[in-house]
This record gives C-alpha cells, sequence and structure tokens, in this order.
C-alpha cells in the first residue's frame, strides 16, 4: 500500500475515533474556511495541545526554504504528517468544539497530498494553501 495512502488511512481512523481530540500580505483574520463556524460569534476552545500543533506546522512552513525543490516539498509533507498526527493523538476536545477543529483539519489532508506532487507547480500551490488554512486557525479556535 502506497505510503500517502496508509496515512490517509491512519487520519481516516482518527478522525472516526478521536475522543480526545513565503509569507504575502494577506489579511488572516479574515480568512473564512468552509464548514468551520464560531461559537456563537466567538472563538472555540482549543486544547493547548492542538493550538502548539497548530503553531508547529506554521513555523515548519515558515521556516521551508527549498521552494524550488520538489523532493523538499515531499519531505515538509512528512514533517506536517508528522504534527499533524500529534495533534490527533493529544486531542482532548470534546462536543462541538471537537466537532469544528475536524471540520477545519479535514482539507488538510488533500494539501498534503498536494505537496506530494511530482510537478513543482502543484506544490506550490497547495504550499500557499495550507498555509492561508494553517493562518485561519485562529480565528475559529483560542
Amino acid at each position: 500500500m502506497k505510503k500517502s495512502n496508509i496515512f490517509i488511512l491512519i487520519i481516516t481512523t482518527l478522525f472516526i475515533s478521536c475522543t480526545n481530540p513565503k509569507q504575502e500580505n494577506i489579511d488572516f483574520s479574515s480568512i473564512q474556511i468552509d464548514g468551520v463556524s464560531l461559537n456563537k460569534n466567538k472563538h472555540w476552545k482549543a486544547n493547548i495541545e492542538t493550538t502548539k500543533g497548530v503553531q508547529k506546522m506554521l513555523n515548519s512552513m515558515h521556516t521551508f526554504s527549498k521552494t524550488e525543490d520538489v523532493k523538499a516539498y515531499h519531505q515538509l509533507k512528512k514533517q506536517l504528517e508528522t504534527q499533524f498526527t500529534d495533534i490527533f493523538t493529544n486531542c482532548t476536545m470534546k462536543g462541538e468544539a471537537h466537532n469544528q477543529l475536524h471540520n477545519y483539519l479535514k482539507p488538510m489532508i488533500g494539501y498534503f497530498e498536494g505537496l506530494e506532487a511530482k510537478n513543482l507547480k502543484t506544490c506550490k500551490e497547495n504550499f500557499k494553501a495550507l498555509h492561508t488554512h494553517l493562518q485561519g486557525y485562529a480565528n475559529y479556535f483560542e
């Protein structure tokens, strides 16, 4: 089985079984993420491990410098997947906050797949989309 298929299987299993759950000038406060909503116009309370996990992913994106190397994007994908899995492993959120976190995290799987593309343009597009998505975390969670 292909490594990416194994990753998707693991993440899908975690989604089902989780009971503990270069920058541009962009106004990140206006980022809207489909399927994610606020808690009566307030941020959802996230556990500290989740917030730290998202921050680690952002840090990995910010320090990524080999933007013209397809294989570097593949390595970044592996690093981000590990950090992503850590978020699930340390998830203690419950209720609707937990559901909203899953809604926020699900689209990342597609971005990870795009980082594994053989085409540099596709890698770059998914890098940019994932970076924007990660920046949107602060619009929904605290």
